[in-house]
């Protein structure tokens, strides 16, 4: 900024030099002694005094450009899905309004997919119905069986225990017993076998009656017949002890059924695991038919573009009958309201521009100035941000002052004042001071 001051008042002063040099040497040197010229001279003098002063009070403290641009957002218009363009509802440099509809792709594809959508998740609701429904009901028929298995084990233990107590019994002091009578009826019986013997000797040598011997031959009889009785008794005793022994070992092999009945009903628990599972399963399935439920709606809307802003259409280029491709471009939105310009410096201008200072612009094709303010500058020169940068060579260095942009933001303008619309050439002045 100084350096451009500078600059003009060496060129201010060379042209005041220019202007008296011509009447100074056109003047005689004797006409240079008359008051009234003499005071011309002095009036020139202050005037061009004051002409620069006056230049320098107006470019003092601000800092322009010509290399300046209207610039804005340029929203690209793109079909997200594949299909014929059915229908396009906006021209060339027409004003849009957010969720305007612009184009229209042929549906009729994707309401089918949406239809095989809705199919799919009805069928996945019903089967995690069935499936819930499912896991109480086998958890109350595995709950019972094995409730009825415990009952049965339980039972068949006591059996076992009733049955093991009736065979210790049997083979211990039943048995015993038995055994002792035969052994006690055994030796009443000897004797009474012993006596009727010495007694038949007797009653043939007369020396007893015949009565008595009767008695004797009826005890011996007597106590034969109970002998035997007790005999069959000790029989029927040990045959017991084989059928309690048979009984126990059934009831234990009941008791070993009812324990496999009780492990295989405990192992059905499972099953109420694997019904819950199966019904997780089926919920998870609910929520995928019902994201491709979603999905495919998503495709259907897609086949209605609207315009995401309000905006001027520019750079059509979709027709009726055109077979579109997902990301295909089909128009540009410019959005005419929310604009700024671009101005580029010279990196020599920009030593005290920061946020927020004072800025005008002024439009050529409205012979109008503008006022903003400076928004941000960039981190970057232009020439840096371009596609080719250049690369300074090491030994044909040339150091060439480069240009930063700077972004002004307009203050609001009304329609009927202006319209400025992206690329126009404008001159931009900051106001550091």
């Amino acid at each position: 900024m100084e350096t451009d001051v500078a600059e003009l008042e060496k060129e201010i002063d060379r042209e005041a030099r220019k202007e008296q040099a011509a009447p100074l040497s056109e003047i005689a040197p004797g006409k240079l002694a008359s008051p009234r010229n003499r005071r011309a001279l002095l009036l020139g003098a202050i005037a061009v005094v004051l002409v620069v002063v006056a230049l320098v009070n107006h470019y003092h403290g601000r800092v322009s450009t010509d290399d300046a641009q209207v610039d804005g957002h340029i929203v690209p218009v793109s079909s997200k899905v594949y299909g014929n363009v059915v229908e396009v509802l906006v021209n060339d440099n027409q004003q849009v309004k957010a969720g305007q509809l612009l184009v229209r792709i042929d549906p009729r594809d994707y309401k089918v997919k949406v239809d095989q959508a809705k199919a799919a998740v009805a069928v996945a609701e019903s089967q995690a119905r069935g499936a819930q429904v499912g896991v109480p009901m086998t958890h109350g028929v595995v709950e019972s069986g094995s409730s009825a298995a415990d009952a049965q084990l339980a039972a068949a233990q006591a059996d076992y225990e009733k049955g093991r107590l009736a065979y210790e019994m049997a083979a211990g002091s039943d048995l015993a017993y038995a055994r002792a009578q035969v052994e006690e009826q055994q030796a009443k019986n000897e004797r009474a076998q012993a006596d009727l013997q010495r007694m038949r000797s007797l009653v043939a040598k007369t020396e007893i009656s015949q009565q008595q011997f009767d008695a004797f031959q009826a005890t011996a009889r007597g106590e034969a017949s109970v002998l035997k009785a007790r005999q069959e008794r000790l029989a029927s005793a040990e045959k017991n002890i084989e059928l309690s022994k048979a009984a126990m070992l059934s009831d234990k092999a009941k008791v070993d059924q009812a324990r496999s009945a009780v492990e295989q009903a405990h192992a059905n628990l499972k099953q109420v695991t694997i019904r819950t599972a199966d019904a997780s399963s089926a919920e998870a399935a609910v929520i995928q038919a019902r994201a491709n439920l979603e999905a495919a709606q998503l495709q259907l809307d897609y086949t209605t573009i609207v315009a995401p802003l309000d905006g001027v259409v520019t750079r059509k280029s979709v027709e009726v009958g055109q077979v579109v491709q997902p990301g295909q471009g089909l128009m540009v939105l410019i959005p005419l309201q929310d604009i700024w310009v671009t101005a580029n410096f010279k990196e020599t201008q920009l030593a005290n521009v920061h946020r927020g200072q004072k800025a005008e612009v002024d439009v050529d094709m409205y012979g109008k100035t503008f006022g903003g303010h400076v928004d941000s500058i960039a981190g970057a020169t232009g020439a840096r941000l371009s596609m080719l940068p250049p690369e300074n060579a090491t030994g044909n260095y040339v150091k060439v002052v480069q240009r930063i942009p700077v972004k002004i933001v307009l203050d609001p303008i009304a329609p009927e004042r202006a319209i400025l619309r992206l690329g126009m050439n404008v001159d931009a002045t900051i106001f550091i001071e």
